[in-house]
Formats: C-alpha cells, sequence, structure tokens
C-alpha cells in the first residue's frame, strides 16, 4: 500500500490576480506533488480560489456586478495561470461550490453537536482589517499618531462598534494547541514560526474569535438562526480554511472515506502573513470538532520585487508569472524552457521559509551560471562525445574492471548514488533549494568527470576504457534527468527524449551503492542535442526586462557596462596604500568566477624569485594543478602543505618565472599578503565556492 501525500496551497482571493508570490507558493506545491508521484506515493494536490467576504461585496458592487458574477470572471484566472505554467496533476476547489458551503455548515453544526458552549452569541468591537478580515487588539497593530495600522497591509484599521456575532470559544484550546504542538514539532514549519506561534500562545491572552458578519451578505450563511433575526454570515476564514477538509468530502459529509486517509496527512503550504490563522484558528476549529489535524503548516516567506513587497497599489512589484516565462522562452525549445527557468530560480534563490527578493539581475545570474554553464554545458558536452565516439566505443558497462574502488568511474557512480538519496532526503524535508544545491553538486562532480577522463583524448589513444566511460556519461545524464523532474519537468522530457527513453520520470531508488544500473539497458548514442539554456547576453537581458516590466522597464533595467577608461601609466602604490573601492558587479558577473576549494599536496620555493611559491593543489581532478603564487613572503612552504585553499579554477593558465600557473589562490593584502582566503570546515577538493 502506498503512502498517501497531501500537499495544498492557500486560496488565493479573487479580488487579485496571480502574480509572483501566488507562483511561488503553487510551483513549490507542484513539485513536492511531482516528486512524491516519482516516488509511487498516493499523492493528492489542492490548489484554488476564496470568493467570499466583504472586499468582494464591495468590489462587485463598484463595478455593478453582482458577487456571483465577479468571482465567476476573476476565479478562472488562477485556473487558467496554473494551467499555463505547466501546472500538473490538480485539483481546483473555489469556496462558491454547493459541496464545500456544505461541508462548512456541517463543521459549524459537527461543533455545536460536540461542543454547545463553544459557539454562543455575544456583541463586538475592536480593530478590524479588511484587508486580513482579521480583528486585532491593540498590541498586534502599530501606531501612527492616533491611526492604528495593520502590520501586514500598512493600512489603518477600522473600529467596529458593537456588532453581534456568533464568537467560537478560542480561549479554550491554548493549552490542547501547546500540548499538541510540543507532542508534533513538525506540525508548524520552519523552526522560526513555530517559535512564533508557540511564545504567541504562551504570552498573549488567547481571545474567543467572532465567526460571523451582519455588516455584509455575501458569504456562507449561519446554520444557526439569531433570536433577534439578524441574518449572519460565517467568517470568512472558517469558511476559507475549511475547503483542505471539504475537498476531501464528495458528498458533503465530514466522515467521507477521502477524509479519514489523506487529511491527516496534509501539509499545508502558506505564507507567512496566514501563519496565525491556520496554526491557531484552523487546528482549534478541528478540535472542537473532534477531527484530526493536518499533519504540517508549511510557511513560506515574502517575495518582494527589488525589496518592495508586492502590492497591487504598486504595479512595478507585481511580476506576472505567464509573462516573465515567456520572456524567459529564448531557445529553441521555446515556453517549456521559460517556465523551467522560472521554477528553477524561485526554488533555488531562497531556501523555503525565508524571504526572496526577485531582481532581474539575480534571475539572469542563476539561468547563465546553473542552467546554461552547469546543467546545460554537461548535457551538450556528453551527448556530443557520446555521438561522436560511441559508433567505435560502444556505452557498455565493465563491472570487472571499474565497480568499486578509486577509480574516477566508481567515483561518479558513487556520487550519483549519494544524490539521489540526499536531493530526495531534502524534498521528503520540503525543502526545494537544499535539494538544487545537492543535485547542482552531483552536476558539477559530472562535468569533473569530463575533465578528468578527456574522451576525445582518451578516442584518440584508442583506448577501450571510452566505451565504460561513455556509458558513464549516459547514465549521469540519465540519472540527472529523473532528479530534476520535479523541479524542471520539461527539461527532464526534454534529455529523456534524446537518451532515448520514452517511459515515465521515476525517481532512482538505488541499492547497494548502485544508480547507474537502473537506467535502461541500451540508451540512444545518436542524438544531436540542441542548446537546452542558451546564455543571455546583454542585448537579450534588456529584451526580458522590457518585456516584463513594460512601461518601468527603464527604472528595473540592469545598468548599461561603463565606458572603458583611457590607458593610464602603471603607478605602484605607496606602502600601506589599498586599491580604490571597485564598482557594484551584477551577480552575472561574479557568477563567471570559478571558486573552488583546493588541498595544498606540495609547495617549493621558487629559485631567485623570493615572493614566489611553486605548489600541486588537489581541486578533486584527474590530476593536481600546478599553481605558482606570490604568497613566499608570508608562508614558509611547509607550512601550507596540506591547507585547504580557495581557487580561481577558470582563470586561464600563464607562464611565470618559468612554471605554468594553472589557477590563483585567493589572498588577503595587497603587497604584504596578511592571511589566505579559507573556509571554516575540511570539505572535499574541488568544492565549489559561491
Amino acid at each position: 500500500m502506498t503512502t498517501p501525500f497531501y500537499i495544498t496551497t492557500p486560496i488565493y482571493y479573487v479580488n487579485d490576480v496571480p502574480h509572483l508570490g501566488h507562483a511561488y507558493t503553487t510551483i513549490v506545491a507542484d513539485a513536492l506533488a511531482r516528486f512524491h508521484r516519482m516516488r509511487g506515493d498516493d499523492t493528492r494536490f489542492l490548489t484554488g480560489t476564496d470568493e467570499h467576504g466583504q472586499k468582494v461585496e464591495e468590489a462587485a458592487t463598484k463595478r455593478g456586478l453582482t458577487p456571483q458574477q465577479l468571482v465567476d470572471q476573476v476565479a478562472p484566472r488562477f485556473d487558467e495561470c496554473w494551467k499555463t505554467i505547466g501546472i500538473d496533476g490538480y485539483r481546483f476547489i473555489r469556496t462558491t461550490d454547493a459541496k464545500h458551503k456544505l461541508v462548512v455548515a456541517n463543521l459549524w453544526k459537527r461543533i455545536r453537536e460536540r461542543n454547545p458552549e463553544d459557539i454562543y452569541l455575544a456583541t463586538y468591537q475592536g480593530w478590524y482589517c479588511v484587508g486580513c478580515e482579521a480583528f486585532y487588539t491593540e498590541s498586534q497593530l502599530v501606531k501612527d499618531g492616533d491611526t492604528w495600522s495593520c502590520t501586514t497591509h500598512k493600512k489603518p484599521v477600522a473600529w467596529i462598534d458593537k456588532e453581534r456575532s456568533w464568537f467560537f470559544r478560542l480561549s479554550k484550546y491554548a493549552k490542547p494547541l501547546l500540548a499538541h504542538i510540543a507532542a508534533h514539532p513538525e506540525f508548524i514549519r520552519p523552526t522560526q514560526y513555530r517559535n512564533e506561534i508557540v511564545s504567541f500562545l504562551e504570552k498573549e491572552e488567547l481571545r474567543d474569535l467572532s465567526i460571523s458578519r451582519t455588516s455584509f451578505a455575501w458569504g456562507i450563511p449561519a446554520p444557526d438562526p439569531d433570536p433577534e433575526g439578524l441574518a449572519h454570515v460565517i467568517y470568512v476564514w472558517m469558511d476559507a480554511l475549511t475547503n483542505y477538509y471539504s475537498d476531501l468530502c464528495p458528498d458533503g459529509s465530514l466522515e467521507s472515506a477521502d477524509a479519514a486517509k489523506y487529511f491527516p496527512h496534509a501539509i499545508h503550504l502558506i505564507g507567512k502573513d496566514i501563519l496565525r490563522f491556520h496554526s491557531v484558528y484552523w487546528p482549534a476549529f478541528l478540535m472542537a470538532a473532534g477531527l484530526p489535524l493536518p499533519h504540517s503548516i508549511l510557511a513560506h516567506g515574502w517575495w518582494t520585487v527589488r525589496g518592495e513587497k508586492i502590492s497591487k497599489s504598486m504595479p512595478a512589484t507585481r511580476i506576472d508569472p505567464v509573462t516573465l516565462s515567456d520572456a524567459l522562452a529564448v531557445g529553441p525549445l521555446g515556453r517549456p524552457i521559460g517556465i523551467d527557468a522560472m521554477r528553477y530560480y524561485l526554488m533555488r534563490e531562497v531556501p523555503l521559509g525565508n524571504d526572496g527578493d526577485f531582481t532581474f539581475e539575480s534571475l539572469f545570474g542563476r539561468f547563465n551560471a546553473d542552467l546554461a554553464n552547469d546543467l546545460g554545458n554537461l548535457v551538450n558536452r556528453s551527448l556530443t562525445l557520446i555521438g561522436k565516439f560511441a559508433a567505435e566505443f560502444p556505452p557498455v558497462c565493465d563491472d570487472a574492471q571499474f565497480a568499486g574502488g578509486e577509480n574516477p568511474h566508481w567515483q561518479l557512480e558513487t556520487h550519483a548514488f549519494q544524490a539521489t538519496n540526499a536531493v530526495a532526503r531534502e524534498l521528503e524535508l520540503c525543502a526545494p533549494s537544499k535539494a538544487l544545491e545537492q543535485l547542482w553538486k552531483f552536476i558539477g562532480q559530472a562535468n569533473r568527470y569530463i575533465d578528468q577522463t578527456q574522451p576525445w583524448a582518451m578516442a584518440k589513444a584508442k583506448d577501450p576504457v571510452l566505451g565504460h566511460t561513455l556509458w558513464c556519461l549516459q547514465r549521469s545524464l540519465w540519472t540527472i534527468a529523473q532528479m530534476i523532474t520535479p523541479v524542471l519537468p520539461s527539461t527532464s522530457a526534454t534529455i529523456l527524449g534524446w537518451l532515448g527513453d520514452a517511459a515515465p520520470a521515476r525517481w532512482p531508488i538505488g541499492a547497494g551503492g548502485r544508480v547507474f544500473t537502473l537506467a535502461p539497458g541500451v540508451l540512444a548514442t545518436d542524438a544531436t542535442p540542441s542548446v537546452l539554456f542558451p546564455r543571455l547576453d546583454e542585448p537579450m537581458q534588456a529584451a526580458i526586462v522590457t518585456k516584463v516590466a513594460g512601461e518601468y522597464a527603464a527604472g528595473a533595467a540592469p545598468a548599461a557596462p561603463a565606458p572603458k577608461p583611457a590607458a593610464k601609466a602603471a603607478v605602484k602604490p605607496e606602502a600601506g596604500a589599498t586599491d580604490a573601492p571597485a564598482g557594484p558587479i551584477t551577480y552575472e558577473d561574479f557568477a563567471k568566477l570559478e571558486l573552488r576549494v583546493g588541498k595544498v599536496l606540495t609547495a617549493a620555493a621558487v629559485p631567485k624569485k623570493d615572493r614566489l611559491l611553486h605548489l600541486t593543489v588537489d581541486l578533486g581532478e584527474a590530476k593536481p594543478r600546478t599553481i605558482v603564487a606570490g604568497i613566499a613572503e608570508a608562508y614558509k612552504p611547509e607550512a601550507l602543505v596540506g591547507k585547504q585553499v580557495i581557487v580561481v579554477a577558470n582563470l586561464a593558465p600563464r607562464k611565470m618565472a618559468g612554471l605554468m600557473s594553472e589557477g590563483m589562490i585567493l589572498a588577503a593584502g595587497d603587497e604584504a599578503i596578511l592571511g589566505l582566503s579559507a573556509i571554516d570546515h575540511d570539505v572535499p577538493p574541488g568544492t565549489r565556492v559561491r
């Protein structure tokens, strides 16, 4: 029997249009759902729209529409957007669905039946934020002069004076909630958000919650009549939160088989601004009704655009995910690759839970360094080599000679096996950024394998080992193509197509340290790959910015390169002088540097050169690099042996003192070397420094 996996996004409010923040949450949920499907888990993925409340009623009135007419126009935008950007296998719920309304009413009745004192009539007065659709105490607001404002929306709240309402006895559930969180530390993730809620429950006196409104009519009618004849609609948060359960109840009954099967495994993926509603109100409602609680509330940070929170009132912050993905479709593979590039950037750039800031510079840096250079270069090099040499040296596994040991072929398969487990572990923990970091580490190892083995030289020497080398390259691409599927589904399908594997993607779960053996016995050897991710040069970047940013592109575009200054005679700095601060660079500029950790194997003085040392440095390659470094005045040769250093690995080789130097060691200081740049833990030689 497969394990249920149930992932939900917030249901998005229909007074908005889909933007980058919405897309981030939905894309992360989609990636996690894809991973679990690949693993064979019984997977359910839910998203949808929140369509009731005062804001919708007011917006409809302004447009001369009924609320239902308005939501029928707006809700499909979200469904269409998700389909356009390749979100797959999801269920879409609307809170105006008849089934949902019935489940919300049944939840209310269930609470009344089990705990009659938990829902009662009273009057309420207090500060109300229309944007949050929530009441707040003054300790939860900020004051500017005589005005109290919501900390989320940065707008004044309204004073509601003695509105009659049904109340939920939320104060009763502070201790049960604390006990549940203590017993289930995974209930609220990441840790900083769990600590926030625990602190709130311990320090704030939990007040009973108003769960109905009489000041507007657009909502689900409260099941209980008011003796005074007032018409109540159910508080929008009690309505909206119930969607996670109502989609599991096809006939409206709270006792459905799907609810029993999936809901205890539910992971609610949400933005941090709605954490309290999900981790206090929602579990309290469920406790009162005697229903199971979800497995986890998984909160992520906000996305800003150049430091500004995404806002309807600031058009420059509203990045349209469809426009962005279309703008990134710069290669022959078109929109699918543009979508994958957007997905990769959003999931790799920021660890889940942290705030993220969208900039075009960081987007282009990720595109060029990670997708074009690392992944794209590996695929192109590997398939080109296989296509060129496979006829004479068919890719065949030679286990008798290369299974086990310290040879680079077995080391590559060992790295692949470790990567499949490490990436899966991070995805199980809902950490896509860390999963991609582990995956790209293996992509770097596969690129280094080509440099180590040099298949072109093996072909020239008629080395029979070339067939096994090509087999390792095939299997590396196959393994990588499987592992990138949750985040880069179209790219994965393209690579697998070039390899000749038409089977559905499946997670490569190796055994006994082997993973390459999972690939089909024969993979295509005559693929002619096109460019997966063309490097974005400055004109292409400018075109993307213009397409995405529209009329405010000029303010967001990367700065044009500064004119080169006229040549000046070199002047030796005075003792103690330092260089003037350099101007700012883009992420792309930084990404051109390949910084790697090296281990010094040998060190010797260079004859007649007082400042130079001749080093051999292990960078995790087939053979050590020779580096000539001007650090002899600061370090004795014997003091450097075994030391870890940071090396600029892609610096063009040059002769120094008659010796070829194949890199540069980073050091602090100008004329006088003050110290070597290093790291604070031992890591394998060749590890990339970012």
